[in-house]
């Protein structure tokens, strides 16, 4: 690939009031390791839980590079924009957005954020391919459709002052076999607490009193399954710890421990997190993960390990 291709780039060409941009960039990574995905062995790409016990697979080499290129243009009417991204497995077009007053208009194939499905290593994957949104005032709404599946997510949202109200209409039951939802949601802040209600016509409800105090914040939460969650986060300077416990369930998967912790010194990065609802699952969504990192002449080494007995080293570096 050519020098000229590996460098960010900025066009400007102006035509009467309307004007055209276009960039580049790109990013690269070389990887040593046996980190696997969600529900999967690294290499294992079946829907399933691989058993327990089950022989961890041989370190292996591995690289990947993109390179990204955007474009937007526009006038006093409207204003567009598009994407084509190029990686070690060819190349992909993007979103394309039009945009006029309040509304926009978004196409991108299978990676529009609303509609959801569960993917080949168990997490979830976006599956809507376009959407229809307006903003005015305190006034959100948005419209997203699967023209595969025919699934549609409609959400309308409305802010004024410290209180905010949604409507979530969802019809993702053709892609997951599930039924249409409704959703109500409310909030509302009051000096240090933040109130937090929702609750769909399948009967399920969440609520929420968070209260924030300097770098400290703490919040209290419960369900219809009577399951209570206590959850203190901490974050000052270069530093943030959280940890959450979930208690009073019927099974005990309902009794969930959760723990992070993350610091930054200088280019020094770590990170530890404990989860034991993502007891089984593999990479950096398994139980226990720990990563290490230190940014060098531009680029960032690092390193990570999990309680699967799976590890990474990795260098990566963007131009």
């Amino acid at each position: 690939m050519k020098k000229v291709l590996l460098t960010s780039t900025a066009l400007v060409m102006t035509a009467g009031v309307a004007a055209a941009e276009m960039s580049m960039s790109a990013s690269a990574k070389l990887t040593y390791g046996n980190f696997g995905t969600g529900h999967n062995r690294a290499g294992d790409t079946s829907v399933r839980t691989v058993p327990s016990g089950a022989a961890v697979p041989d370190a292996a080499w591995n690289s990947e590079a993109d390179l990204d290129i955007a474009g937007s243009g526009g006038g006093g009417t409207i204003t567009y924009s598009a994407t084509l991204e190029l990686d070690e497995a060819g190349e992909d077009a993007g979103a394309f957005t039009i945009s006029s007053g309040g509304f926009s208009f978004t196409y991108d194939e299978n990676d529009v954020g609303g509609l959801e499905s569960t993917g080949a290593d168990g997490e979830d994957d976006n599956t809507g391919d376009y959407s229809v949104s307006y903003t005015a005032g305190g006034l959100t709404a948005k419209y997203v459709r699967d023209a595969t599946s025919e699934d549609t997510n409609i959400t309308l949202g409305y802010a004024m002052g410290d209180l905010t109200l949604g409507l979530e209409v969802d019809e993702n039951n053709n892609a997951l076999s599930g039924d249409a939802t409704n959703t109500t949601s409310v909030g509302y802040k009051t000096g240090d607490y933040t109130i937090s209600l929702e609750a769909d016509d399948a009967d399920d409800w969440d609520a929420s009193l968070a209260y924030t105090t300097g770098g400290t914040t703490v919040t209290l939460a419960t369900d219809e399954e009577s399951v209570m969650s206590v959850k203190i986060a901490y974050a000052a300077g270069d530093m943030s710890v959280s940890a959450r416990q979930e208690f009073g369930g019927n099974t005990p998967a309902d009794e969930e421990t959760e723990f992070n912790v993350s610091y930054t010194f200088g280019d020094l990065t770590f990170g530890a997190k404990y989860d034991s609802g993502d007891d089984g699952d593999y990479g950096d969504e398994a139980a226990t993960v720990i990563n290490i990192g230190y940014a060098l002449d531009g680029a960032t080494i690092a390193a990570k390990a999990n309680d699967q007995d799976e590890m990474e080293v990795s260098v990566s570096f963007a131009f």
